[in-house]
């Protein structure tokens, strides 16, 4: 089991930046791996960015890629997304989610919100124009 507990969120103006964080205990870190999905009203959830356990980043969008970072502390079982130059389409609850990955799978499916099994409570987002 995995339990995560995302922070960091609250509101800006346009062009701003604020750093999510996400908490991770329970079990070993080492072959997890973590990522970021948000979800707006009336939306489906979707992918922001993600990191595996042996450190391959994946974006969704290009104007995420560049405006958006996600970093690992893996000494603290944390997990980090620093969003700069933020719009208001970037208003959402900012979810953290974690799935155990056997050493021997290759690193796929990860914009996939199903295939992750574990979820924080997400932490809120609010940019202003």
């Amino acid at each position: 089991q995995v339990q995560l507990v995302e922070s960091g969120g609250g509101s800006v103006q346009a062009g701003g930046s604020l750093r999510l964080s996400c908490a991770a205990s329970g079990r070993t870190f080492g072959s997890i791996d973590m990522a970021w999905f948000r979800q707006a009203p009336g939306k489906e959830r979707e992918f922001v960015a993600a990191e595996s356990w042996d450190g391959i980043e994946a974006y969704d969008t290009d104007s995420q890629k560049g405006r958006f970072a996600i970093s690992r502390d893996h000494a603290k079982n944390m997990v980090y997304v620093q969003m700069n130059t933020l719009r208001p389409d970037d208003t959402a609850v900012y979810f953290c989610a974690a799935r155990i990955r056997p050493f021997n799978r290759p690193y796929a499916d990860y914009k996939n919100p199903r295939a992750y099994d574990y979820w924080g409570q997400g932490t809120q987002v609010t940019v202003s124009s």
